[in-house]
């Protein structure tokens, strides 16, 4: 993702998100935060996905991972998700977590097509009183955790 990119992101944020990210987010992400992974995904010329993740010493988080509307189900956020999964692997993380909206059904499953498992709700998180699911992936050969 570059700092050009930015009218498209938010384009896709606004489409995704009610309570989406600003452009100056997004431009301290790309230019400043040094544990911060800023990637765009496209088709053809345009660009139809971006996603931001966190590679903090032997964590990662998504932050943001959204896909342009008309381009949904055609297997972006997989990919999005591939290449999020791929390098908190390769930086040796052992665990990937997220946030998610307890309503927003189709990313929860994709979530949990990737092993992912809800270990919390966190009330009121987004900006409108909704919950949110917090999310965790054991990584570096991990399998889950029991109690």
């Amino acid at each position: 993702m570059k700092l050009d990119d930015l009218d498209a992101v938010l384009e896709i944020e606004n489409e995704a998100f009610s309570d989406h990210w600003p452009r100056t987010a997004y431009e301290y992400e790309i230019s400043e935060n040094e544990f911060s992974t800023a990637f765009v995904a496209v088709d053809g010329e345009q660009i139809v996905g971006a996603a931001v993740s966190y590679l903090i010493f032997d964590d990662a988080q998504i932050a943001t991972i959204a896909v342009r509307k008309s381009h949904q189900g055609q297997g972006i956020g997989s990919l999005m998700m591939d290449k999020i999964v791929q390098d908190a692997d390769a930086a040796g993380c052992s665990t990937l977590s997220l946030e998610v909206r307890i309503s927003n059904i189709p990313a929860i499953k994709l979530y949990e097509k990737y092993g992912f498992i809800n270990v919390n709700i966190r009330k009121g998180y987004y900006a409108d009183g909704e919950d949110a699911f917090l999310m965790i992936k054991p990584l570096g050969g991990q399998t889950a955790w029991v109690d």
